[in-house]
């Protein structure tokens, strides 16, 4: 069909004359290229490629040859060791046959594209913008994040290398949160100014990594003055008069049928590409010339009135569990798996083809172009007819019936993958009016819908300009280890709080019976028989003295709660992301994030996402509740919230956990700085006050924090693709107080902003580097009193309330002097028969400790601790 130089005609020749656009470079760039004019706002002109098989049906050898002898040159350029060790990425859509074909010729390097299509409960491992794109976003969707976690060099991999602002920011991504020494990026042509190689070259300094770059031809487009806005309206009064050609014809297309002459015998082409990186004499079987174009078109008339042809479904038999490509990786193994099978599979294509057929093309879809182009190319080497090969595409391009010009024909036809851009037109170049004797549309199982086979659909549209089309079906593939997570629960089904404040990463255990008495509890826990999150306490409910007592605590202060609400939530937007994802650490930090989300709300009017998490001591926290956060959001944005610290023994279990998790997942941007409401241990930077005060909501258990109990992993409850458990206290429902408190707080926000300003004014200019002076008290507090475990020393109100409240306590230290924000504490601790000891210098307003050695023997029959 369409050869780049065709009967001495250049396919760019058309747009070159009426816009004045220069193709400068080297020699074989003519016949590499040819040029088009789009609908696009950012650029007019098209680079046509003729060996890329996107927009113009090309021999599949060469298609192939030339992706495999880039990828020869690359691993020569890297050497065996360092390609051994290589990741490569190509582009979607354009680009992702060209990468995988790079791939395969680097020998070992497992392969990732980009796509454009998210998939359900698979996270995000990073993204990036392609700037000058009709559709920009690009997802990185990888099975095994680790794949981009490692330090050898990451090959990039795209058709065409123009301006290099999409390497640019792929790499700029990527480096971030998977820093390497190497990157390769590998381009059919490489047509950067030399202004754009220089900034590439700086980059490359600036992240202190070498950068190489690998073309199979290189030049540049000069383009005259106002070169765009010439561009759109050429392609506009062209569209117009295709569109009145259009409403005269009844051929199932916007576009006029474009019919050619067929090209003499012997046509001179573009180079002949082989799989080993090899050139063929022009004129060769599979020389890169374009198809042919039907040297007896039938007119208008005839076609309207054939029989509708049948269209034949072949079942592939395509290996089961063998990825469709490389949207989520595809690895040295599974390629010798597809090698392994695609002879098999193309000898069913070519059983289902007519007997008489000269010339067949097999059409890719959008990103799924491997697969195709695999089939087509062992096709090719199985039949005696010419074999072609393309894609359907996104992209609108202008179509005109000119030798001299690279897209001579187009079909329109309904998107048919349910795309999460919504409906929309799809293309497919140079087919229409090619004189093809059968089509083998190949698609991946998502896009088998009733679009496709509408009677203005892809099949349809084929149908009218060839009389047999054969459908393969390639299943879509899922990755198995991200099964999809549920989506968040929220109230009022689980928890008392409203839907919009926040949505628990949590499976519902309500139903389950999980509480155990307390001394039972700590007998395990202490003796190794249990996890403390494998049960839950009996939860404590307060006598009317000691709800009189929250109430008065809460309303002398709900000020100053208020202040420290903001002056944090300040901190958090102004260093650490301007749309913060709120997620809280279930169950304290949960009234702590929604108070945070409330002033966001109140002084920026901005509505933040808000989740809570479960994260456990000596278990981490929850990995799916992670990767449903990385699917959703970009980690980066992320801000793990608490209630408070103690020793800081969370904040060290959250980076620990985040670090494993990376290694995991390789999903990295989550940063292990947790934002608190009082920070007395000196562990966090981000925080409202570092004053051991009371915070009320310490001073109940589930009937402040929406009903929900302590969260609980275990693993007969909790599988792999589980998320850790909680249960939802309804009955207790006539004394929650959760939503009280909220609002209590809430409403001082109008009367503490100055306060916040100033506060928040002090904070970001003044040194909050954490000293652990907190965990220092609590190892020294662990000798002196012969505990010899700092799990066993609780320090600050909010911990030593918690021993009262689900603990077995020892003794309470408590602050010489300290006043009103320990009335509560010294309650519990009379209620329950606990000493309370002064002590004259305490880095705390006060200290729980646990009973260092206890059994059931060390309470006594009332349940009251006994003095050893």
């Amino acid at each position: 069909m369409n050869n780049a130089v065709n009967n001495g005609v250049w396919s760019g020749s058309w747009v070159a004359e009426r816009l004045g656009v220069q193709l400068l470079g080297d020699d074989e760039l003519t016949e590499l290229l040819g040029l088009a004019l789009r609908r696009n706002p950012k650029r007019a002109h098209l680079l046509v490629s003729n060996v890329l098989g996107k927009h113009v049906p090309q021999s599949p050898s060469v298609v192939y040859g030339a992706g495999f002898a880039l990828g020869r040159r690359v691993r020569d350029l890297l050497g065996a060791e360092e390609a051994g060790a290589a990741v490569v990425l190509g582009y979607a859509e354009t680009a992702t046959g060209l990468g995988h074909s790079v791939a395969d010729g680097v020998g070992l390097a497992p392969y990732l594209h980009s796509t454009r299509r998210p998939v359900a409960g698979v996270a995000a491992a990073g993204g990036f913008e392609e700037s000058h794109s009709h559709a920009t976003s690009h997802l990185l969707l990888p099975e095994d994040p680790a794949l981009l976690a490692g330090d050898g060099p990451l090959i990039l991999v795209d058709d065409e290398f123009s301006t290099g602002n999409t390497v640019l920011n792929t790499v700029r991504d990527l480096h971030q949160r998977y820093p390497r020494r190497r990157y390769v990026v590998v381009a059919l042509v490489d047509m950067r100014s030399a202004a754009d190689a220089g900034r590439l070259e700086e980059f490359a300094r600036e992240i202190g990594a070498r950068v190489d770059l690998v073309a199979a031809a290189s030049g540049a487009v000069r383009l005259p003055e106002g070169v765009l806005e010439k561009g759109q309206e050429l392609v506009a009064r062209y569209e117009a008069e295709s569109a009145t050609t259009a409403s005269r014809s009844s051929a199932g297309s916007s576009w006029p049928v474009a019919q050619f002459p067929a090209p003499p015998e012997g046509d001179a082409g573009a180079p002949r590409f082989e799989a080993d990186g090899r050139t063929t004499p022009s004129g060769a079987r599979g020389t890169a010339r374009p198809a042919p174009h039907n040297p007896h078109p039938e007119d208008e008339r005839t076609r309207q009135t054939r029989p509708h042809p049948h269209i034949t479904r072949v079942d592939l038999h395509w290996p089961p569990g063998l990825p469709d490509g490389g949207r989520h990786g595809f690895t040295p193994q599974h390629r010798i798996r597809l090698e392994g099978a695609l002879p098999t599979m193309a000898a069913r294509l070519a059983e289902a083809l007519p007997a008489d057929a000269r010339r067949v093309h097999v059409l890719g879809f959008e990103e799924l172009m491997y697969a195709p182009l695999r089939l087509a190319r062992e096709l090719e080497q199985a039949v005696e007819a010419e074999v072609r090969y393309s894609t359907t595409t996104r992209s609108p391009v202008l179509a005109v019936d000119d030798p001299g010009y690279a897209i001579r024909s187009r079909i329109v036809f309904p998107a048919h993958d349910n795309p999460a851009d919504g409906p929309g037109e799809r293309y497919a170049y140079n087919v229409a009016g090619a004189g093809f004797d059968a089509v083998i549309a190949v698609v991946d199982s998502v896009a088998d819908t009733p679009e496709l086979h509408a009677p203005d659909g892809l099949l349809a549209q084929l149908t009218a300009h060839t009389p047999h089309v054969i459908l393969a079906v390639v299943p879509s593939y899922v990755p198995e280890r991200h099964s999809m997570l549920p989506e968040p629960l929220r109230g009022p089904a689980f928890s008392s709080y409203a839907p919009e404040e926040v949505g628990w990463l949590l499976q519902d255990l309500s139903d389950v019976t999980l509480e155990a008495p307390t001394e039972e509890r700590e007998e395990a826990i202490q003796s190794g028989g249990a996890h403390y999150a494998e049960s839950l306490p009996v939860e404590y409910q307060p006598s009317e003295q000691y709800q009189e007592l929250f109430h008065t605590a809460l309303e002398e202060s709900a000020a100053r709660l208020a202040q420290a609400v903001g002056a944090v939530t300040e901190l958090v937007l102004a260093e650490r992301s301007p749309r913060p994802v709120l997620v809280s650490l279930a169950r304290a930090g949960t009234p702590v994030g929604i108070l945070m989300r409330r002033w966001a709300q109140f002084r920026h009017g901005l509505e933040l996402p808000h989740y809570a998490v479960s994260i456990v001591r000596g278990r981490g926290i929850d990995a799916n509740a992670l990767r449903w956060l990385a699917a959703h959001h970009d980690p980066r944005d992320v801000v793990f919230v608490d209630g408070w610290t103690g020793k800081g023994a969370i904040t060290r279990e959250l980076a620990q956990a985040l670090q494993e998790f990376e290694k995991s997942d390789g999903i990295t941007g989550f940063d292990p700085e947790i934002a608190v409401l009082a920070d007395p241990g000196s562990c966090v930077r981000t925080y409202g006050t570092r004053d051991d005060y009371l915070i009320p909501s310490a001073c109940l258990n589930s009937t402040v924090s929406g009903l929900i109990s302590r969260t609980v992993l275990r693993a007969d409850l909790v599988g792999p693709h589980d998320y850790h458990g909680a249960k939802f206290y309804r009955e207790l429902a006539a004394t929650d107080v959760s939503v009280a408190f909220l609002d209590a707080v809430s409403a001082r926000f109008p009367e503490v902003v100055d306060a916040v300003d100033a506060q928040a004014k002090e904070l970001l200019s003044g040194d909050r580097a954490p000293t652990w002076e907190g965990w220092q008290a609590v190892e020294r507090i662990s000798e002196e009193y012969g505990i010899h475990d700092v799990n066993l020393v609780k320090p600050g109100v909010g911990e030593t309330t918690r021993v009262l409240l689900r603990r077995v306590p020892w003794k309470i230290l408590a602050r010489a002097g300290a006043g009103a924000d320990l009335d509560h504490v010294r309650l519990l601790a009379e209620q329950r028969g606990v000493p309370v000891e002064e002590v004259a210098e305490l880095p705390y307003t006060c200290v729980g400790l646990i009973h260092p050695k206890y059994t059931r023997g060390a309470t006594g029959a009332d349940g009251k601790a006994v003095n050893v």
